[in-house]
Order: C-alpha cells, then structure tokens, then sequence
C-alpha cells in the first residue's frame, strides 16, 4: 500500500472570509468571525481549513491582488486576530492553509511601486517590463479579466504584463532575488505555525521568455497565452527549489492550483518522487460546460465525458500522486445548481448525492462555505447587483464589442459567475442570514430563510448531518482513503457507479444524477454487503435507482 500521510486523510474546508462570518457589523467576513464559528467547522468533521487571501490589499481582486505578505487586511482584522485563530483552530486539532498568490502582487505592493519608477531602479526586474512594438502592446495577449495584458506606464514609455488585472502585475520569477523573497515570506509563515499553502495560478510562474504572439482565432480579441505562460520552461525548476529550500522543512499540505495541466503534468508538480507540491487543483472537468464566449454559456455539463474525465484522473495517478476532490470554490458556481437540481424538489437529495459521488473517491475531498447546506447559485437582477471584477469587465467586453446582449450577459453571469460562491453564509434565518448585523457587502441569497446552518445540524435528515456522515465514513473506511477506484458502466447516460477496494474490503458507490429512476442490476458480489450510507434513507427496491438517489454498498 501506499505511504500514508496525514493530508491523504483530511477533508478540507475552504472559507471565503470576505462572506463568512462578520463579527464586528460593517457588513464584511472577518478573522474573529472565523474563529467564532471553529466548533461549526469541528462538528462538521474536518480536518483543514483554507482560507482564501486575509493579506493587506487594495482589494481590486477581492484580496488577490496582494500588498503585503506579512500583514493582515484592515478589514479583516489584525495579525493579533489572525495568531488568535490559529491557536483557537490548533486547540480543536484543526489546521490552517494560507492562500499563497505569487505569480502576481498589487500595483500597490512596495516593490511594484519602486519598480515603476525608473529603468536601474533595483526592483526594476522584480516585475515584466517590454518596450512597445511598433508603438503597441508588446503582444497580443488578453488578461483573463478582459483587456490586453499588458499595461503603458508613463514613467520609463514601457509596458508590463499583468495576466490578470491591470492592478496584478506578474511577478518576475526568472530574477533570483524575487524568489529568495517569495521563500522567505513562506518560511515567515511556517514558522508562526500555518499547516500548508494553496498555490493560487502556480503554473503560470515561469513564462517563455521570447513573449511571442498567441495565435489568434476569427472574432477573437486577443492571441491564446496558454502556450506561453502555462507549465512553462522552469516552473518544475522553481517549485523544485521552493521545496527544497521552505517546503521540505515542514509537515506541510500543500496544493497548486493549476489550469491547463493533463495528469502527466499532474505528476510532475504532485507526483510521490518530485518534490514538488502534494497535489494540484485541475479543471478539466469544470470546463465542460464552456462555451463559444469561454465559460459564459448555458451550456450543461455533459455526463458521461464528465465521468470519463474524473476517472481518466483517477486511474492515471493511481499509486505514483494524489487527486484533490471538488466540485465548488470561491471561484465556480453552487454545484447543486449547476449539476443537480437547486428546486425544492430534489435540492436536498441532489445534494446529498453529488456529495456522496466527490467523497467516496481517491484523493483529498475539499468542501467550500455553504456546500455542506446545499446553498445554491442565486438570481441576481441588474448589474449593480454583481461584485466580481471578472463579470463587470467580461460584461463591458462582450457588450460592447456586440458578441452578446446584455440580457443574455446578465444570464451566464447567474449561472456561471463567481459572485454566486461569494454571497453570504447563510447561518440561520434572521435578517442577512445571520452573517452580518450591517449592511452585506454582497447581497444574500433570499432562500437563506430554509436554506441555513441552524435548521440543519439538529436535524438528522438535513444535508449537513448527511456530509457529516460522509466525512466520518472516510475516516473510519481505510479502503475510502486508500483504496483503488474503478469506474462501472462508463456510458451510463445517468448513473455514476464506481467501486473502491482495499485488499477484501470493497466499496461500491451509485449515484443517479436525474431526475428519472433507473433500474440497476447490482453486481452479485455486492449482494449481501451492508448499505452504510443511502440520501433516501432506507432502499425500497435493490434494483430500482430513485431520483438522484446515492446509496454505498459496504462489503468486508
């Protein structure tokens, strides 16, 4: 069997603090927050806590856009608060994941504010400077946020790259300074006693150095980027030295959040022997539903590819890396909304089920803030409703340049914008949820009034205490953390059946992602195996797979 290792073992909790917990009325999630709701986190049954950027910032990206690394953002509270956490989190045997953004800092950062500032100025190379061609952009590449990535600075008639926003400068990981830097500021938090690091974009650090143009597609803005700056020529240099030289010297969970990576790469940057990182986020199977305008589509995930994808991952980092499971971040929409059923139907059951399916498989599962209730994308009527840096350009960007009507811009932003993971915790039924006794930065979903924490830890049939079951069946299963997976029926067009086996232990897992009921004959071996966890409760009919039922057959 493989090595075991505390973080294959752990679930993982993701807070987006901004839309937590307020503690203190002016409408915005804070630290004390946080540490207020610890014993939640503990009753739920988790292990890990990430917790997404607290670090001073202008907050052009909601706290992405970094300027300073050793300071706690005004609105969240301060580095006394942050120590508080941490020792309240330690006492309840909790552990603390930083959020690591370092392909990029603000505009606003010290060293971005020198380097602006001349030609030998000695952060000059801390960032991307080009001189303009033909009195342009250096190349044609687009940020992901809308626009060219590159920005004029009028000080020194030059352009610097900025892969995000215009105030995200990319950082120049090629200068050996700026990584000696970025290593000391992991090592400043290792040693006050953080547990791991989410390495926000950290296959983009190594761009190739020629910067040339991306090939331009009919009725596309901007060149394709990806071949230039994703898994470039040293990022396995550099992660390999941020290893050695921090990561190594620490009990450490560690994963890297990375787009455009197959499992080969995977098991380069999350592979037992590489020393590299313990895992990486992929998105293969969040971009399914993708469309001619990118991730702004109606589109619906296709089934059975979406199995083959989550498989293909399976299978192809059996026994040499380790998967990290999820289906919801502070950057995709609610999954109950996106791939089960968010009516007052089948919300519940298609929760539960879709839970069911992420934490029965290999790998380390990852819940974000409200997914463990069943919280669900929500309408937003105008505009002025949205927050997301991402959604105000994509809609000026689309708009404008007439590729969509705003209706229609108004409708993918309900349905794949990155607002419907950032409104508020809904913790029970009083006025804003109970997140906030101020005005929320964010407004808050109106089903907060049943959807919410306090009706559901007591009740025994809710969606929390059904992920509470989850989470405590990995723990108590070895063959749910180690065993082998092994997909069934791969064009089921409905069903999700998968096995799990650890020498004569053997799990199978059958998910019915419709709203139709399937008959299913189960396998003879699993005839007499215990039923150890059903969203319907009891099976009425062993061969018949009701609407969005998960049921888990348990044989020893």
């Amino acid at each position: 069997m493989e090595e075991k290792k505390w973080w294959k073992e752990s679930v993982v909790y993701q807070i987006y603090p901004r839309s937590f917990m307020d503690s203190n009325g002016d409408g915005i999630g804070d630290l004390n927050g946080i540490t207020n709701k610890l014993d939640y986190l503990k009753d739920l049954g988790v292990d890990v806590i990430w917790i997404s950027p607290v670090y001073e910032s202008p907050n052009d990206d909601n706290g992405y856009d970094i300027s300073d690394y050793k300071a706690i953002m005004k609105e969240f509270g301060t580095m006394e608060d942050f120590d508080r956490l941490l020792s309240e989190a330690h006492k309840r045997n909790l552990k603390i994941v930083m959020d690591l953004v370092f392909n990029h800092t603000s505009d606003e950062h010290p060293w971005f504010v020198e380097s602006r500032k001349s030609l030998d100025n000695p952060y000059r190379d801390y960032y991307i400077w080009k001189n303009p061609k033909e009195g342009k952009e250096p190349n044609n590449w687009g940020s992901w946020f809308s626009g060219s990535a590159w920005e004029y600075s009028e000080e020194t008639d030059m352009y610097y790259l900025h892969i995000f926003s215009k105030k995200q400068p990319d950082l120049n990981w090629e200068n050996d300074k700026v990584r000696e830097e970025l290593y000391r500021i992991i090592d400043w938090w290792c040693k006050k006693g953080v547990d791991g690091f989410r390495m926000d974009v950290i296959n983009f650090i190594s761009k190739v150095q020629s910067f040339p143009d991306g090939q331009k597609e009919k009725g596309q803005l901007y060149g394709d980027k990806i071949p230039y700056i994703a898994n470039g020529p040293r990022v396995h240099e550099f992660l390999q030295e941020m290893n050695e030289k921090v990561l190594s010297k620490y009990d450490l969970i560690t994963v890297g959040e990375t787009t455009h990576v197959t499992p080969e790469d995977a098991k380069q940057y999350a592979g037992f022997d590489t020393q590299e990182l313990n895992m990486v986020f992929q998105f293969e199977h969040m971009t399914l539903d993708f469309g001619e305008l990118g991730k702004w589509s109606d589109k619906k995930i296709p089934f059975v590819p979406l199995k083959k994808i989550l498989s293909k991952w399976q299978y192809e980092l059996e026994g040499c890396g380790w998967n990290s499971l999820y289906w919801e971040n502070h950057d995709q929409p609610r999954i109950v909304s996106r791939l089960g059923d968010d009516s007052l139907k089948y919300r519940d059951l298609s929760s539960k089920m879709l839970g069911t399916c992420l934490l029965m498989m290999k790998g380390t599962p990852y819940i974000y803030q409200g997914q463990e209730l069943g919280m669900t994308n929500m309408e937003f009527k105008s505009m002025e409703d949205f927050r997301d840096l991402e959604i105000l350009n994509a809609y000026n960007e689309f708009v404008d340049n007439k590729l969509a009507e705003p209706e229609e811009m108004i409708r993918y932003f309900n349905l794949k914008g990155r607002d419907n993971a950032r409104t508020p915790m809904q913790w029970d039924d009083s006025e804003n949820a109970g997140f906030t006794k101020g005005t929320p930065w964010i407004k808050v979903n109106p089903n907060y009034t049943y959807i919410n924490a306090n009706s559901q830890i007591n009740d025994s049939n809710s969606v929390y205490s059904y992920y509470k079951e989850l989470i405590r069946l990995r723990k108590e299963i070895e063959a749910l953390v180690y065993g082998t997976y092994a997909l069934l029926d791969e064009n089921h067009e409905s069903l999700y059946i998968y096995t799990r086996t650890l020498g004569s232990t053997s799990l199978l897992i059958i998910c019915n992602f419709t709203e139709t009921e399937k008959s299913y004959t189960i396998p003879k071996e699993y005839e007499e195996a215990k039923v150890i966890i059903n969203n319907y409760r009891n099976r009425a009919n062993d061969n018949i797979i009701r609407p969005y039922e998960a049921i888990v057959y348990h044989k020893i």
